[in-house]
């Protein structure tokens, strides 16, 4: 099968052999897909400044088998530049994706997500409250829609001074306790499921729950985009 000229972005790339080197791509049309790009590593190939993450391109690649194998590639919209935590953020979330997507499957409404996510990243705007709102909606299309609005046993609106715990299976369950790691008041639940994020509170809540829910989602696997960006706060708070 050949495909020619398709919007995709590279979320991760390894070497392969000599000059070449394995591309893992999402493309609105067709999923996430991985193909090699033979001598794009080579000093004289035109592609070398291009096969970048956060880099919009029109793609064209020969699919023979689960590997294909890149024909073409050329910039499909304006430079793309982020730095310092959106970069980390940028990774973290190319992580989520090689991790959450299936070769092949093709999902435009995520892929149009990705694209508003590193626009938002490339804003130099807040970076927290961008990866929390496309942990949410990635969830969400995903289908493991957070319920942060309603009782899980009773079905019951949350009440804003009661506290809940959070369980993976079910949502908010009504407790006494105000401790445990997922344990939150019906305010803060409320706050994050309308998003809430310039409450400082609501934000540092979100990113509690948000990780703890996709651990559970991946099977208890470590992103290695989190762990350096946990690594780097702590540093700097041990700093301040």
């Amino acid at each position: 099968m050949r495909v020619e000229q398709q919007a995709a972005f590279i979320l991760h790339h390894r070497p392969f052999r000599d000059t070449s080197q394995i591309l893992d791509i999402i493309s609105r049309e067709h999923g996430r897909l991985a193909l090699v790009a033979r001598g794009s590593r080579g000093q004289k190939s035109r592609l070398r400044g291009i096969l970048r993450p956060f880099l919009p391109l029109s793609v064209s690649w020969v699919q023979r088998s689960d590997l294909g194998t890149l024909t073409g590639a050329e910039m499909g919209g304006g430079p793309v530049q982020l730095n310092g935590d959106a970069l980390l953020a940028g990774y973290y979330v190319n992580e989520l994706l090689l991790h959450f997507l299936h070769r092949h499957d093709p999902q435009p409404e995520i892929y149009d997500l990705y694209v508003q996510t590193v626009n938002a990243l490339c804003a130099n705007g807040s970076v927290a409250p961008c990866v929390r709102q496309f942990e949410i909606e990635l969830l969400r299309q995903l289908g493991y829609a957070l319920n942060l609005e309603h009782e899980a046993e009773s079905h019951q609106p949350l009440q804003a001074e009661q506290n809940y715990e959070f369980r993976f299976e079910q949502g908010p369950v009504r407790v006494a306790r105000s401790s445990g790691s997922l344990v939150f008041s019906g305010a803060i639940l409320s706050g994050i499921a309308n998003q809430e994020f310039e409450d400082a509170a609501v934000l540092k809540a979100a990113n509690r729950l948000l990780r703890e829910v996709v651990g559970f989602h991946l099977g208890g696997k470590e992103l290695k985009s989190r762990k350096v960006l946990l690594e780097l706060h702590r540093q700097r708070g041990s700093a301040s």
